[in-house]
């Protein structure tokens, strides 16, 4: 079952966040398990605030993509960058509909 986890920030430098998150894409480049689509979305109402959905083919594989001493590293690079620690939320995907 597909599996996305949600992440819900503040930051005032996403550029630099944007960049890091660049710099490990490439280096993950043929890493199987990891993340199959990333969408980010910034709230209109509450400048500085973003919401990252990471989908993942499993539970499984998006566990074993924490584990990972990369994530972990670029995790807390990451956080050091926003105003307020970042949030979770884990989601099993019950479904998914293209509407055009």
């Amino acid at each position: 079952m597909k599996f996305v986890q949600i992440i819900d920030f503040e930051t005032e430098r996403i550029a630099e966040m944007r960049e890091l998150v660049e710099q490990a894409a490439q280096r993950a480049a043929g890493r199987t398990g990891g993340p199959t689509h990333r969408l980010v979305l910034q709230d209109r109402s509450t400048p500085g605030r973003y919401l990252v959905l990471m989908e993942f083919e499993s539970h499984e594989d998006a566990v074993r993509n924490s584990n990972d001493p990369e994530t972990s590293r670029l995790a807390e690079q990451l956080a050091a960058l926003c105003t307020r620690p970042p949030s979770f939320t884990d989601c099993d995907v019950r479904e998914t509909t293209e509407l055009k």
